[in-house]
């Protein structure tokens, strides 16, 4: 199926480092330097992958779905299963000559969490920049740290197993930046939650985060929301024109209290939609 144009929502803020931040780019093969470096841009200033954001905030999102109810967020091992496997193969074989039929089987066996960040069938709608350090408020000092690989049965370092790691340090600010297309009331209030917990410290990043690494703290501070009628293609034709001649800001920049006004529609919509998947004893 074809992609239509519907909406879109742009988010802008400052991700900072509460704790020392460790995303390891694997082990370095340089004679000289940190045995496990963090990952780096071209100009070797710390660099935080934006599927490392995007991980961590489905992770977060199935385990609050799953709690509601098991069915709402597939473990993503099962996609490759012999039921699954058989499923699809049967789907192929009833639908081949019908591709929108095809399509409606498919989303209708997609889990909720898939519905946003996407499954080998489905494209997502949740975009993430990779998050790049502030260079204003990059001075270029990284921390190295001694780390011990501990032997389980004896439960004391194992012998030549000492390295070093790198982290970045707290404090650092990183550009955040994303964009949801054509998403539902009830898929934006999802993201909402989501980055909630961002905002709210809730949400590790990288390695080490037992030993209180990775604690990041999210602080959005603009967001743009365009929302396309149906049957009013002037509207779009009016939203490309705007962009084009970049005023933007003028139109569809929202302001912090309608964004918050937004937030509280969208969530509700969420939990409106997740009561009705409910059984009705527990709904009630």
């Amino acid at each position: 199926m074809f992609d239509v144009f519907k909406s879109r929502l742009e988010l802008s803020g400052i991700l900072t480092t509460v704790t020392a931040l460790r995303i390891s780019q694997g082990r370095s093969t340089e004679p000289i330097g940190s045995d496990l470096p963090v990952v780096k841009d071209s100009l070797g200033r710390p660099l935080i992958p934006g599927s490392s954001f995007k991980g961590a905030l489905r992770s977060r999102l199935e385990s609050f779905l799953r709690g509601i109810d098991s069915d709402l967020a597939v473990d993503p091992s099962e996609l490759t299963g012999p039921t699954w496997m058989r499923w699809l193969k049967d789907q192929k074989q009833a639908h081949a000559n019908d591709d929108a039929a095809l399509t409606a089987a498919l989303l209708q066996r997609t889990d909720l969490v898939s519905h946003v960040f996407g499954s080998p069938w489905v494209a997502g709608k949740f975009q993430v920049r990779d998050l790049t350090v502030l260079p204003d408020l990059w001075f270029g000092q990284y921390q190295e740290r001694d780390g011990v690989s501990i032997d389980r049965d004896t439960e004391t370092a194992s012998d030549g197993k000492l390295y070093d790691f790198q982290v970045v340090p707290a404090g650092t600010p990183f550009e955040f930046k994303a964009v949801v297309e054509n998403a539902e009331d009830w898929e934006l209030g999802l993201l909402m939650i989501g980055l909630h917990q961002f905002e709210t410290q809730q949400i590790p990043l990288g390695g080490g985060r037992s030993r209180g690494l990775g604690v990041v703290q999210l602080e959005i501070s603009d967001a743009w929301w365009m929302d396309y009628p149906e049957n009013r293609p002037e509207e779009l034709l009016t939203y490309l024109q705007r962009l084009v001649a970049g005023d933007k800001d003028n139109h569809y920049k929202l302001a912090p209290e309608s964004f918050g006004h937004y937030k509280q529609d969208w969530t509700e919509a969420l939990i409106n939609y997740l009561t009705s998947r409910l059984p009705a004893q527990v709904a009630n």
